[in-house]
């Protein structure tokens, strides 16, 4: 497989690729680190590559692993969790404001999540991803899957109760 060829295979994933990665090392740098580096482990593997039979799902695992692995490094310590991409660009500036003030308590919930309740609430309901998708990409079976994320929406949805009531969190 050329180069050309390698960059059509991973060109229609490769955005997916990088929001996982941003989703858990919050830094753009970061990301883009960790696809470079999995963008290089794949082209290593170019010639075994159509052995898989979803390429995307090895790139997702590669993605998950390396990310998890700098996670678990010492300069991890100072990452956090940062989504931008939440509110409607039509809305008016009141719904934007109260979008952009859920979005940050979300995000802080999220942040206290378990690693892999974050990375299945990421997949789920970000990537829009199928439960046999998450199934390979995590190692996982699809039930232990449903009920994590089941587990992580029902203490997203408790944390953001008390903050609308309570107005802390």
């Amino acid at each position: 497989m050329n180069q050309n060829e390698f960059m059509q295979l991973v060109n229609p994933f490769k955005d997916r690729l990088f929001r996982v990665a941003k989703r858990l090392l919050v830094s753009t740098e970061e990301a883009e680190d960790a696809m470079q580096e999995v963008l290089v482990k794949l082209w290593n593997r170019n010639q075994t590559l159509s052995e898989y039979k979803s390429v995307e799902a090895v790139a997702m695992t590669m993605t998950k692993n390396y990310c998890l692995d700098q996670l678990k490094s010492k300069r991890a310590g100072n990452l956090t969790l940062v989504h931008s991409n939440f509110t409607d660009r039509e809305a008016g500036i009141q719904q934007t404001v109260e979008d952009r003030d859920t979005w940050q308590w979300v995000e802080k919930i999220m942040n206290d999540l378990p690693e892999q309740q974050k990375l299945i609430v990421q997949l789920r309901d970000i990537e829009e991803m199928e439960f046999s998708e998450m199934s390979t990409i995590l190692e996982m079976n699809e039930q232990a899957i449903r009920t994590a994320l089941s587990r992580a929406r029902k203490t997203i949805r408790e944390k953001m109760s008390k903050t609308h009531h309570y107005g802390i969190g």
